[in-house]
């Protein structure tokens, strides 16, 4: 039923907004036709897949709510990139990531950033999302893998093929089947671990949880967490989780897209009703996950999660699901299925997006028609789809858990690009060198602080909070921490670079910029701070 929906209101949304003489632009950015619902629902369902449902709900079986920094910490991300990112995109007519990079450096770093982000949103984000997706399906239904790799894949395709309006607007049912779906799971999981301490409600259940797994509702880890390597203490708040979610949502193509086809009032009321989403997140992905936690220490379903030996957490979800009555399991069924394929959809957009416009018509046919763009586009769309199901299984994402392994492996390459883009943005003497030693010395310094600890035998930083032993034994520096480390150097190389190219005469290509872009109304204003108020006061209750 749910795939019917979707394909009908897909093929309906196609039909009636399809142009024949159509652009490249509208095909990938449905340019002036989302409205700020639709983009805020469209960044949702986008965001929120298999990684979130199945990964955090997995984060929260191992280590609790403080996994939930990622979600409200997004939301004041979101407020952020409303008011300072979007206005210097959309003044400077920016479409792609790499046109940005182009435009203000050369097309050299951008040919190297889109290569980068192509390879990233494939290896790690595309698969990823196909394998923990199959997983789930697979876990419940009893559907062999494979055929849940390429269905899952199959469906996306044919949401992705219709372009981004089709994309933008499905997601909204997307996220009504997510939300509605996510709530009902959390209602019954919160209700089981009621039901099984001979109680009722949820909150009851919520209470119980409390009692029964009182380390797990705590935002900030001690060092002797076992999850400490995943968020390390007060550094959270403080250092990395900032560039993960400000170069996630500020300088990620697959997230921008949304917005970059509006004009700004209806991309900043889009982002805002994103943020507001975000706040249910944790409730939708983490509490079900600590419930499973709860109902695994009082010996249910303890083989159903044993995968190899061990417990994979990432079964927690899939396992939880199969306990639901029939109707209520296949709402939670199709919520998953929608934030896989809405996910699939808008990553394999954005891999076709930046293919397309900064590699094939800038390298390989810049004479290109728009109609030859659509159409490569499209095949980029179906390439991308078949690598991700031939890369998904080889990749051992079960073994580090699939939120943490999307983050970490996605932490490689973030300070760099981040480092290049704020500077990129607000100091106009950044050159072009500065911008290639940040993109590429931020994944060779990621990759050295990654293993140093090991290599020098670094044990005493333990003491200072900087290395610590991994699950594996050996000693590493925190993820978050490395990446927070590599920024910093990525700032000061940049800067110094930069001086130098300066005092030569190089010039640089400044971007338009005016205090006046960052204004926002009242009404956003007033949401903005609400929504901060009730972070901050959701901090202090789990402190």
């Amino acid at each position: 039923m749910y795939f019917i929906i979707v394909s009908s209101y897909g093929f309906w949304v196609y039909k009636r907004k399809h142009n024949a003489d159509a652009t490249s632009k509208d095909y990938f950015l449905a340019e002036g036709s989302l409205t700020w619902w639709a983009i805020g629902a469209s960044l949702i369902a986008s965001n929120i897949s298999a990684e979130q449902m199945i990964g955090m709900s997995g984060s929260g079986f191992k280590m609790g709510l403080a996994i939930a920094t990622y979600e409200w910490m997004a939301s004041i991300t979101l407020i952020i990139v409303a008011v300072f990112f979007i206005p210097v995109y959309l003044k400077n007519k920016i479409f792609t990531m790499p046109q940005f990079l182009s435009q203000r450096y050369n097309g050299t770093v951008a040919m190297i950033m889109a290569i980068f982000w192509l390879l990233l949103y494939i290896v790690v984000n595309l698969t990823s999302i196909l394998y923990l997706g199959a997983l789930a399906v697979n876990s419940i239904s009893g559907i062999p893998f494979q055929a849940c790799l390429w269905g899952l894949a199959i469906f996306a395709i044919i949401i992705t093929l219709g372009g981004m309006k089709v994309i933008g607007f499905t997601d909204v049912i997307q996220v009504f089947f997510l939300i509605l779906g996510g709530l009902v799971t959390t209602y019954i999981a919160l209700n089981l671990v009621a039901t099984h301490f001979g109680q009722h409600g949820v909150l009851s259940g919520f209470n119980l949880m409390m009692h029964q797994a009182n380390d797990h509702f705590h935002m900030i880890l001690k060092k002797d967490n076992p999850s400490y390597m995943d968020l390390p203490g007060l550094t959270v708040l403080l250092g990395g989780m900032w560039i993960v979610n400000l170069n996630y949502w500020g300088c990620n193509q697959y997230i921008t897209q949304r917005a970059l086809g509006a004009n700004l009032k209806t991309a900043r009321g889009g982002l805002l009703f994103a943020a507001c989403l975000k706040l249910l997140m944790p409730v939708i992905v983490v509490l079900p996950g600590i419930a499973a936690y709860v109902l695994y220490k009082q010996d249910l379903f303890h083989a159903d999660l044993i995968q190899g030996g061990e417990v994979n957490p990432d079964r927690a979800y899939p396992v939880l699901l199969n306990l639901l009555p029939a109707g209520l399991k296949g709402l939670s069924f199709a919520a998953l299925t929608a934030a896989v394929v809405a996910s699939l959809a808008g990553k394999a957009n954005s891999i076709a997006t930046i293919f397309t416009l900064d590699v094939y018509k800038k390298a390989i046919k810049p004479d290109a028609t728009d109609k030859s763009l659509v159409f490569t586009g499209k095949i980029a769309v179906v390439v991308a789809m078949v690598l991700g199901i031939i890369i998904s299984p080889f990749l051992g994402i079960d073994k580090k858990g699939g939120f943490q392994y999307i983050q970490e492996y996605t932490g490689f390459v973030s300070p760099g690009i981040f480092a290049m883009f704020l500077l990129g943005f607000f100091w106009k003497r950044t050159t072009s060198t500065a911008a290639v030693f940040s993109a590429v010395g931020g994944f060779i310094l990621s990759v050295f602080f990654k293993f140093l600890p090991t290599f020098a035998n670094l044990s005493f930083l333990a003491s200072t909070g900087f290395s610590k032993k991994s699950d594996a034994g050996v000693y590493e520096i925190p993820f978050l921490d490395r990446m927070g480390i590599v920024f910093l150097i990525c700032v000061f190389g940049m800067i110094i670079i930069s001086m130098i190219e300066n005092a030569r005469g190089v010039k640089t290509n400044g971007l338009e910029i005016d205090s006046s872009m960052f204004k926002t109304s009242r009404a956003f204003t007033a949401g903005a701070l609400i929504l901060c108020g009730i972070i901050v006061a959701l901090y202090s209750v789990f402190w």
